[in-house]
């Protein structure tokens, strides 16, 4: 598992997705996380892009024990492909408003706990992360 930092991305044989080795490393807001992933270059490729909400759900696994880092100092967290996290990870899933708009919220994945977050705001809350993401989607 090592090779996914030697290498700098993963596979996830189950979807062909591929997905940065480590996430971006420090707090940003949701336009931050989305900025940097489109700005990613990375194993040749220019195409990456925020994770969906699904897309970081497929990637939980609560007996995976991987090694990382939190804002208190080292941490574990349950995901596959032995990437490397640093914080809960924005998903590029906003909310919609009750007139099925996009509105100024979106969602958060937390890889200790296993769980969705609903509701932070884009602008407002920084204390997330941006996980990369390359495929299907596409």
């Amino acid at each position: 598992m090592q090779e996914t930092q030697v290498r700098g991305y993963w596979i996830d044989p189950s979807t062909r997705l591929m997905w940065a080795g480590k996430d971006n490393g420090k707090d940003v807001n949701w336009h931050k996380a989305i900025r940097y992933c489109r700005d990613l270059r990375l194993a040749g490729y220019s195409d990456w892009r925020l994770a969906t909400l699904g897309e970081l759900e497929g990637i939980y696994d609560k007996d995976a024990n991987t090694p990382g880092r939190n804002g208190q100092g080292a941490s574990t967290w349950h995901v596959k492909g032995n990437l490397f996290l640093t914080g809960n990870q924005w998903s590029s899933s906003r909310l919609v408003d009750d007139r099925g708009h996009p509105s100024g919220y979106a969602s958060r994945f937390d890889f200790n706990e296993g769980r969705v977050f609903n509701g932070d705001e884009l602008s407002f809350y920084t204390n997330k992360r941006a996980l990369c993401v390359r495929g299907s989607g596409k």
